[in-house]
């Protein structure tokens, strides 16, 4: 029987990751999938993640961008944010383990997964804008 894989978790950055929601900023740390490989894996066979945490994908250049949750157990929210920041799209609870593709609806260039729910009990909405060193870079 082959050993259960774990899940590699990425170094997690030190700047906060600020939405301009309409009731004010909301801040999560975020570790970042920059590189493919990273992005591949992304939260696959994570169990848990604090819920003030994420992970921000960042993408070579702007395109319609398609998710999975392929061997993810935790819900996701999936906000997906253009090249200047702005959320263009959010995809709520999305179930675990599915091999359904989650589509970004548009070009974006970044992907930042949350915990399922996050995105309600913060109050974030499409339009919202997004602040980080590497957006918009």
């Amino acid at each position: 029987m082959p050993a259960p894989v774990l899940a590699a978790e990425l170094p997690t950055d030190t700047e906060r990751l600020v939405i301009e929601t309409s009731g004010g900023p909301v801040a999560f740390t975020v570790e970042l999938a920059l590189r493919p490989a990273d992005r591949a894996s992304g939260l696959m066979n994570r169990t848990s993640m604090a819920a003030d945490h994420g992970m921000l994908f960042k993408f070579e250049q702007s395109r319609q961008v398609l998710m999975w949750m392929k061997n993810t157990p935790l819900p996701l929210d999936m906000l997906f944010i253009d090249e200047a920041g702005t959320v263009t799209r959010i995809a709520k609870e999305t179930t675990p383990f599915s091999e359904t593709i989650v589509p970004s609806g548009g070009p974006v260039r970044y992907v930042l997964e949350l915990n399922a729910g996050t995105a309600d009990r913060r109050g974030i909405s499409a339009g919202d804008m997004a602040h980080h060193r590497v957006i918009g870079k």
